[in-house]
Protein backbone atom coordinates (compact mmCIF):
# COMPACT_ATOMS: atom_id res chain seq x y z
CA UNK A 1 0.00 0.00 0.00
CA UNK A 2 2.79 2.42 0.42
CA UNK A 3 2.92 3.23 -3.28
CA UNK A 4 -0.06 5.03 -2.83
CA UNK A 5 0.42 7.19 -0.08
CA UNK A 6 2.50 8.41 2.80
CA UNK A 7 1.23 6.48 6.22
CA UNK A 8 -0.31 7.82 9.62
CA UNK A 9 0.54 4.65 10.99
CA UNK A 10 3.63 2.35 12.25
CA UNK A 11 3.23 -1.13 10.58
CA UNK A 12 2.54 -2.61 13.85
CA UNK A 13 0.09 -0.80 15.38
CA UNK A 14 -3.33 -1.74 15.85
CA UNK A 15 -6.35 -0.60 13.70
CA UNK A 16 -10.19 0.05 12.96
CA UNK A 17 -12.76 -0.05 10.64
CA UNK A 18 -12.96 3.71 9.33
CA UNK A 19 -9.51 4.45 10.55
CA UNK A 20 -7.93 6.87 8.43
CA UNK A 21 -4.15 5.23 7.79
CA UNK A 22 -2.67 7.15 5.03
CA UNK A 23 -2.82 9.89 2.58
CA UNK A 24 -4.19 9.36 -0.96
CA UNK A 25 -1.93 10.38 -3.67
CA UNK A 26 -5.05 11.05 -5.81
CA UNK A 27 -8.17 13.16 -4.46
CA UNK A 28 -10.65 11.15 -2.23
CA UNK A 29 -11.07 8.49 -0.40
CA UNK A 30 -9.62 4.94 -1.37
CA UNK A 31 -11.03 2.14 1.69
CA UNK A 32 -8.52 -0.84 1.80
CA UNK A 33 -8.30 -3.42 3.68
CA UNK A 34 -4.72 -2.71 5.59
CA UNK A 35 -5.05 -6.51 7.43
CA UNK A 36 -5.40 -8.37 4.38
CA UNK A 37 -1.95 -9.54 3.08
CA UNK A 38 -0.27 -9.45 -0.68
CA UNK A 39 -1.60 -12.30 -2.61
CA UNK A 40 1.15 -14.23 -3.73
CA UNK A 41 1.66 -15.36 -7.17
CA UNK A 42 3.60 -18.41 -8.98
CA UNK A 43 5.54 -16.03 -11.21
CA UNK A 44 7.87 -13.91 -9.02
CA UNK A 45 10.94 -11.96 -9.79
CA UNK A 46 13.83 -13.09 -7.27
CA UNK A 47 14.99 -10.62 -4.76
CA UNK A 48 11.87 -7.69 -5.07
CA UNK A 49 10.65 -8.47 -1.88
CA UNK A 50 13.77 -8.59 -0.24
CA UNK A 51 13.84 -4.89 -1.54
CA UNK A 52 10.83 -3.04 0.18
CA UNK A 53 11.07 -0.70 2.85
CA UNK A 54 8.90 1.34 4.56
CA UNK A 55 9.27 5.00 5.20
CA UNK A 56 8.51 6.28 7.93
CA UNK A 57 4.85 7.29 9.43
CA UNK A 58 3.84 11.10 9.02
CA UNK A 59 3.23 12.01 12.69
CA UNK A 60 1.17 15.60 13.16
CA UNK A 61 -0.04 17.54 16.12
CA UNK A 62 -3.26 18.09 17.38
CA UNK A 63 -3.16 21.56 15.14
CA UNK A 64 -2.26 19.98 11.90
CA UNK A 65 -4.86 17.15 12.33
CA UNK A 66 -7.48 19.70 12.84
CA UNK A 67 -6.02 21.64 9.57
CA UNK A 68 -5.89 18.16 7.78
CA UNK A 69 -9.89 17.01 8.26
CA UNK A 70 -12.52 16.91 6.00
CA UNK A 71 -15.90 17.31 6.55
CA UNK A 72 -16.62 13.87 7.26
CA UNK A 73 -13.61 13.27 9.53
CA UNK A 74 -12.53 13.46 12.89
CA UNK A 75 -9.74 13.53 15.42
CA UNK A 76 -9.88 11.09 18.16
CA UNK A 77 -7.20 12.29 20.65
CA UNK A 78 -6.23 9.59 23.71
CA UNK A 79 -3.38 9.34 26.15
CA UNK A 80 -0.93 7.61 23.76
CA UNK A 81 -1.89 8.89 20.39
CA UNK A 82 -4.00 11.01 18.00
CA UNK A 83 -5.64 9.49 15.42
CA UNK A 84 -8.00 10.45 12.41
CA UNK A 85 -11.04 8.61 11.29
CA UNK A 86 -14.01 8.62 9.60
CA UNK A 87 -17.33 10.20 11.48
CA UNK A 88 -19.38 7.06 10.45
CA UNK A 89 -16.87 4.32 11.03
CA UNK A 90 -18.90 1.86 8.55
CA UNK A 91 -18.59 2.01 4.64
CA UNK A 92 -21.66 0.88 3.87
CA UNK A 93 -23.33 3.72 6.58
CA UNK A 94 -21.30 6.27 4.78
CA UNK A 95 -22.38 5.60 1.01
CA UNK A 96 -26.38 5.60 2.39
CA UNK A 97 -25.61 8.38 3.86
CA UNK A 98 -24.21 9.97 0.77
CA UNK A 99 -26.83 8.77 -1.37
CA UNK A 100 -29.67 10.27 1.18
CA UNK A 101 -27.84 13.62 0.65
CA UNK A 102 -27.67 13.43 -3.10
CA UNK A 103 -31.26 12.25 -3.01
CA UNK A 104 -32.81 15.79 -0.62
CA UNK A 105 -30.30 18.42 -2.84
Amino acid sequence: MQDRGSFFIDPVDEVYAGQIIAENIKPGDLVVNIVETKKLTNMRASGTDDSVRITPKILMTLEECMEYIQQDECIEVTPKSIRLRKIMLDEEDRKKYQKMLKAEA
